[in-house]
Formats: C-alpha cells, structure tokens, sequence
C-alpha cells in the first residue's frame, strides 16, 4: 500500500514553471501530492545561464536550497552568488532573479504559502 505522506521525485511529472527559462519543476509537495494546504515544495532542474526572470510573489515567502551547481541571485536589490548547500530567502513582494552560472544546478524551492503556478500569485517585474 503506497504512503500517502512519502512522495518521490521519480513518480511527479515534471512541469516548466511561468516566467522561467530551461527549467523544469517537479512539486513534491502540494495539494495535489500529500493535501498540503500552507507549505509548498518542489525541486527545480536548471540549465547553465537559465533560471528565473525577473518577478515577485505577492504574499508568498520562497526559500531556494542549491542542492547541486551554482547560481547568481538578485532580491530586493542585494545580487550574491549561490553554491551547492547555501540558502537563501526571498520575502513575499520582494522582486528576484536566479540564473544558474555552472552547467546545470538543482535546486530545491519552499513557497509559503503555496504559489502552486497561479498566474494571480506572481508579478512580472523590468528591475534586476
């Protein structure tokens, strides 16, 4: 009998996410996998110069874990470069950037609450 709280990589069909280049998504965690109803996890496969366009989440925290690779990331103004094992946290409203600078990066993503790719929970933003 399958757990209805474990969930694998292995068994979630991979989506391109909105507003972003050469990425593909896997949700591990969601209302559609385990009922999650405030927390939101997904792994992200990025290719070298890839990643996220400019944009915000209004009302939506994200955490971003470089599980592997690594990336430039621009939030609120503040551009840093990420390695496999670093962190970081884009606070809801702030507009960001992540383009990965190595071959290719994974990178697991925390929405709170759950952005779930709803065109109404995310802002197109010109500014780096």
């Amino acid at each position: 009998m399958p757990s209805r709280y474990l969930v694998r990589k292995s068994d979630v069909a991979p989506y391109v996410p909105a507003n972003h280049t050469g990425t593909r998504n896997f949700r591990l965690i969601g209302a559609q996998t385990v009922g999650a109803k405030n927390v939101e996890v997904l792994i992200g496969e990025v290719e070298r110069g890839q990643g996220a366009l400019p944009h915000s989440h209004p009302g939506i925290e994200q955490v971003c874990y470089l599980l592997e690779g690594a990336a430039h990331v621009e939030v609120a103004g503040e551009a840093f470069e990420m390695e496999k094992g670093e962190c970081c946290f884009f606070p809801a409203d702030a507009p960001h950037i992540f383009t990965v600078t190595s071959e290719r990066a994974q990178v697991m993503v925390i929405y709170s609450p759950p952005y779930g790719e709803d065109p109404a929970k995310v802002r197109r933003t010109g500014a780096h």
